[in-house]
């Protein structure tokens, strides 16, 4: 079964980092792209970072230059690290699979971040 443990968020100053975690269990991790995406109140979720099995990254046009997704395949996790956060990358994060027909492909609990002006 597909379990996927968000961590990392908070709240945070303007201009200010953090760094997500996403552990995946149940999951051929380094067979599959990996991406972090966000849902902010009223709001569709929506794809912030992708990474691929052999590490190639693409990112939303409103993160580009100020976030990083990486992945460690001996430990199953992806991370999304975050600089110069502004208050509208106030959202749920959650990571997932990107492959929207993997088997038994679920969403977690997410992590939350809040961004203050």
């Amino acid at each position: 079964q597909v379990q996927l443990v968000e961590s990392g968020g908070g709240l945070v100053q303007a201009g200010g980092s953090l760094r997500l975690s996403c552990a995946a269990s149940g999951v051929r991790f380094s067979s599959n792209g990996m991406g972090w995406y966000r849902q902010a109140p009223g709001n569709q979720r929506e794809l912030v970072a992708i990474i691929s099995t052999g590490g190639s990254t693409d990112y939303a046009d409103s993160v580009k230059g100020r976030f990083t997704i990486s992945r460690d395949n001996a430990k199953n996790t992806v991370y999304l690290q975050m600089n110069s956060l502004k208050p509208e990358d106030t959202a749920v994060y959650y990571c997932n699979i990107v492959d929207p027909n993997y088997p038994g492909r679920r969403w977690g609990q997410g992590t939350q971040v809040t961004v203050s002006s």
